[in-house]
């Protein structure tokens, strides 16, 4: 939708979105010649199946006619590929169409003059504007346009790839100096909504020392998605493999060296088609023993590529995917310690407690309120040398809801 301030105006801006035409489909109403004088069943009869065909035939090649003004035929499949009613044509964007979170936004610009004398010295900018902020993408302050004819025009094309979603606004501004000298300013705004093309569901479960991911996409576009590549990348200290159900041993993501070269994209299919990925993962070993504690419930994230129909490329990177927190208990000393008790003290009863302790002999903990919490007051002991060593640090956890 475009909006201009109000005056008169020498320029005007024209704008059309630039991407891959789609197939330009007339929705057919078309009959087999066989349909109009029997049923299905008729070709169960052996003499019927082999001399019916050329007798259709036949007559549909009479009806062909090119002299035939009456168009009678037109209702009539002259090929299996009719029935899909696309017409052999390709046809180009008529408004912004749907844009999505991860695509690149193309559009071809063009700012014409209407009036019936030359001007001059223009300045163009381009830039779009979303909730929360202005990215310029075009500026000729420093090499203004020097003149457009009478019913001439400036063309130029600006890409922005997008990564907000919500309303967006492309505003296209013109300072030019008009036939009488007079300094005037053009500013016309171009709205559009960015929606989300897929929602990507997590679960995770810990199995002894293994955890499995699970990633669930689903497409929410109108068109077919073919999914380049779903990637997952761990965080530090852990490796990732990818499990797939029609290979014998995992596939590695952790290292370039399992990557495959090429493999064919994975079609999710429009209007809420679904895909499952299933990664395993581990934690890494430790370079070398020593006494400390780490946690962290940060697993890693995927990187999502895909293509559309005709090619048009788009690329998403999920929010860091949360785990179970891993607290990691290492020796720094050159001699073995423990058996060790592990604690979580609660030392101040009116304090508010948004992680609280379930359990006896395991420590379970449970988050009562969501955002970033801290976990402290951990304490470990020796039960061999009744040593206790002071408080480890606190662990921040980020929880959401599920």
């Amino acid at each position: 939708m475009s909006t201009t301030q109000q005056g008169t105006h020498s320029l005007a801006f024209r704008v059309m979105r630039l991407c891959k035409p789609s197939f330009h489909v007339e929705p057919p109403f078309r009959l087999d010649p066989a349909d109009l004088f029997v049923g299905e069943d008729i070709f169960d009869d052996p003499l019927a199946a082999a001399n019916l065909p050329p007798l259709l035939s036949s007559q549909l090649t009479k009806s062909m006619d090119s002299s035939d003004l009456t168009y009678s035929n037109r209702f009539l499949l002259h090929h299996p590929s009719d029935a899909m009613g696309f017409s052999g044509l390709l046809l180009l964007p008529q408004s912004f169409g749907a844009i999505y979170l991860g695509e690149t936004f193309c559009s071809y610009i063009s700012i014409n003059n209407n009036s019936n004398f030359e001007v001059r010295d223009i300045i163009i900018k381009a830039e779009i504007q979303t909730e929360r902020q202005r990215i310029l993408l075009l500026d000729t302050s420093k090499s203004p346009v020097e003149s457009v004819r009478a019913g001439g025009r400036y063309d130029f094309i600006v890409e922005h790839d997008v990564k907000e979603l919500g309303a967006h606004t492309l505003v296209c501004t013109a300072l030019y100096n008009d036939n009488d000298g007079e300094r005037k300013y053009l500013p016309q705004f171009f709205k559009f909504v960015v929606a989300n093309p897929l929602s990507v569901r997590t679960k995770v479960r810990t199995v002894k020392e293994t955890t499995y991911l699970e990633a669930c996409i689903e497409n929410h576009t109108k068109s077919n998605l073919y999914m380049d590549q779903v990637e997952f990348e761990p965080a530090p200290h852990w490796s990732a493999t990818v499990l797939k159900a029609d290979e014998l041993h995992p596939v590695d993501n952790s290292s370039t060296g399992g990557r495959e070269i090429f493999k064919p994209p994975i079609l999710i299919r429009s209007g809420g088609g679904i895909h499952n990925y299933l990664y395993q993962l581990k934690l890494a070993s430790p370079d070398s023993a020593q006494m400390k504690v780490e946690g962290t419930n940060i697993l890693g994230k995927l990187q999502i590529t895909w293509r559309t129909n005709l090619g048009e490329p788009g690329r998403l990177q999920t929010q860091q995917i949360l785990g179970t927190v891993h607290l990691n208990l290492l020796n720094h000393t050159d001699r073995e310690l423990g058996p060790f008790d592990v604690r979580l003290s609660q030392n101040s009863a009116h304090e508010e407690k948004n992680v609280m302790i379930n359990g006896l002999q395991t420590i379970s903990l449970i988050a009562t309120k969501l955002g970033v919490q801290r976990i402290s007051g951990i304490t470990v002991s020796d039960t061999k040398e009744k040593k206790t060593y002071d408080p480890l640090p606190d662990v921040e956890i980020f929880v959401e809801s599920d």
